[in-house]
C-alpha cells in the first residue's frame, strides 16, 4: 500500500512549480538611481523651491540697481462732455497714459533682505541634496530587494532540486529494504514545502521587479542587474571625518544653520520699519481722446519720506511672531549640532556591525554545506537518520538566506550614511 501511494505522490510532486514572465528590461543601478531621482514628488518639490529661491535671491539684488516700473493706458468714456486736458476742448473721451518709476533710496529691509534670500537659497539647495538622496535611497532600497529576492528564489530552487534529488535516493533505498517507508514519506514532504517556498519565492520577486518598474517611470516590471562589486570591507573614511563632513556639508545641518540664519534677517528686517524710508519716484502722464495718447504730457519727480509710526500693534505682532521662528530654527540647529555624533554614527556602526555578520554568515554557510554534504554522505552510507539529513537541509537553506539577507542589510547601510553626508562614499554600478 505505502510503495503505490509513494510513487503516485512523486508523479505529482515531479515538475517543480515555476512562475514563468516574459523578459523584462534590466537596468544597472547607476541607471536606476538617475531614472529614479526625478520622479519622486519631494524631490521634485525641493528642485522647484531651488529655482524660486534664485528668483528671490535676484529680486533682493535688483532692489539696488533697478527701480520699479510700471506703464498703462487708461481710457474713460463720460455720459456728458467733460474738459479734456490733453486737448484743451469738452468731451466725452479721455485717454490718459501714465509710465511710473520708483527706486528706493533707503530701507533697511532691502539689506536684510540680501541676507535673508542669500540664507534661504542655501536651505532650498540643501533640501535638495537631501530629498535627492533619500529619493536615491529608496530607490537603491528597491533595487537591493530584487536583487536579494532573486537570490532567495534561487536558494528556494537549490532546495527544490536538493529534495528531488534525495527523494530519489530514498525511493531506492526503500525499495532495497535499507530503509522504512517513513523515509520517502518525510523527504516527499520537504520537497513539497520547498516547492511552496520557491513559489513564495518568484511572487516575492515578481513584486519588487514591479516596484522597481515604478520607481524608475516603467508600467511593468523592471530587473536588477547585478552589482559589478562586493560589499566593501570597510568605509573609506573614519567616524571623526564622518561626523566632521556631516557638521560642514550634511543636509540636515546645512539646511537647519540656513534657516536659523534665514529666521535672524526676517527679524531684522522687521525692526527695520520702525526707521523711516526714503523713495524717489518720477511720473509722466500724457493725456488725448485717443489711444496712444500725445496732445499734452505732463511729469513729476516726488521725493518722498515714508514713517511708519503706529500700525495699531501689527508690525510689533509680527516681530514676535518672527522671534519665535527664530528660536525655534537656532534651538533646532544647534540641537542637530548636538546630535551630529550619534546620528552619524548610527548610521556609521550599522554598516559596520552589517559588514561583520556578513563575515559570519559566510562562515556560517561554509559550515553549513560541508555539514549537508557529510549528512548525505552518511544517509546514503546508512550511517545517519533522515531527520539528520532533513535537519542538515533546513540549515543549509537558513545559512544561504542569511547571507542574502547579510548582503541586503550591509549595502542598505552604506547607503544610508551617503544620504546622511549628501555624497557618495563610491560610484554606484
Amino acid at each position: 500500500m505505502i510503495l503505490p501511494l509513494l510513487a503516485a505522490l512523486q508523479v505529482a510532486a515531479t515538475a517543480t512549480p515555476v512562475l514563468i514572465h516574459d523578459s523584462i528590461p534590466t537596468l544597472t543601478l547607476a541607471e536606476a538611481l538617475e531614472r529614479g531621482a526625478g520622479l519622486d514628488p519631494n524631490y521634485v518639490a525641493a528642485l522647484g523651491h531651488v529655482g524660486e529661491a534664485e528668483w528671490g535671491r535676484r529680486n533682493a539684488v535688483l532692489a539696488f540697481v533697478a527701480p520699479a516700473l510700471d506703464v498703462f493706458n487708461d481710457w474713460t468714456y463720460y455720459s456728458t462732455e467733460f474738459f479734456n486736458v490733453g486737448t484743451g476742448e469738452n468731451q466725452r473721451n479721455l485717454v490718459t497714459g501714465q509710465l511710473n518709476l520708483r527706486y528706493e533710496i533707503f530701507a533697511l529691509s532691502k539689506f536684510t533682505e540680501l541676507g535673508r534670500s542669500r540664507a534661504a537659497l542655501d536651505a532650498s539647495e540643501a533640501s535638495e541634496v537631501k530629498q535627492r538622496y533619500l529619493a536615491a535611497l529608496v530607490v537603491e532600497q528597491v533595487f537591493y530587494q530584487v536583487l536579494a529576492d532573486k537570490a532567495l528564489a534561487s536558494v528556494a530552487a537549490e532546495r527544490v532540486h536538493r529534495a528531488d534529488e534525495q527523494l530519489a535516493v530514498a525511493r531506492a533505498r526503500v525499495q532495497s529494504g535499507a530503509v522504512v517507508h517513513s523515509d520517502s514519506l518525510q523527504l516527499l514532504l520537504e520537497l513539497t514545502r520547498a516547492q511552496v517556498d520557491l513559489l513564495r519565492s518568484q511572487a516575492q520577486l515578481r513584486v519588487s521587479q514591479l516596484e522597481l518598474g515604478r520607481r524608475t517611470g516603467a508600467s511593468d516590471a523592471v530587473d536588477a542587474a547585478p552589482l559589478g562589486e562586493p560589499v566593501p570591507d570597510s568605509l573609506p573614511i573614519t567616524l571623526d571625518q564622518a561626523v566632521t563632513e556631516a557638521l560642514e556639508t550634511g543636509p540636515d545641518w546645512r539646511l537647519a544653520r540656513a534657516q536659523a540664519s534665514a529666521a535672524e534677517h526676517y527679524l531684522k528686517g522687521l525692526k527695520g520699519e520702525y526707521l523711516p524710508k526714503l523713495d524717489l519716484s518720477f511720473t509722466a502722464y500724457r493725456f488725448d481722446d485717443h489711444f496712444f495718447p500725445s496732445a499734452r504730457s505732463v511729469s513729476a519727480i516726488d521725493l518722498v519720506v515714508r514713517w511708519n509710526i503706529w500700525d495699531l500693534g501689527r508690525r510689533e505682532l509680527a516681530i514676535a511672531q518672527a522671534k519665535t521662528t527664530r528660536d525655534v530654527t537656532r534651538a533646532v540647529s544647534l540641537d542637530l549640532a548636538r546630535a551630529a555624533r550619534h546620528d552619524v554614527a548610527l548610521a556609521y556602526e550599522s554598516f559596520t556591525t552589517a559588514r561583520a555578520a556578513l563575515d559570519l554568515t559566510t562562515q556560517g554557510l561554509v559550515v553549513a554545506q560541508e555539514n549537508f554534504r557529510v549528512q548525505e554522505e552518511r544517509y546514503r552510507a546508512g550511517a545517519a537518520t533522515i531527520l539528520l539529513l532533513l535537519d542538515a537541509q533546513v540549515g543549509l537553506t537558513q545559512a544561504q538566506a542569511d547571507q542574502v539577507q547579510a548582503v541586503f542589510v550591509a549595502r542598505l547601510a552604506w547607503a544610508g550614511l551617503e544620504a546622511i553626508l549628501g555624497r557618495r562614499l563610491s560610484s554606484p554600478a
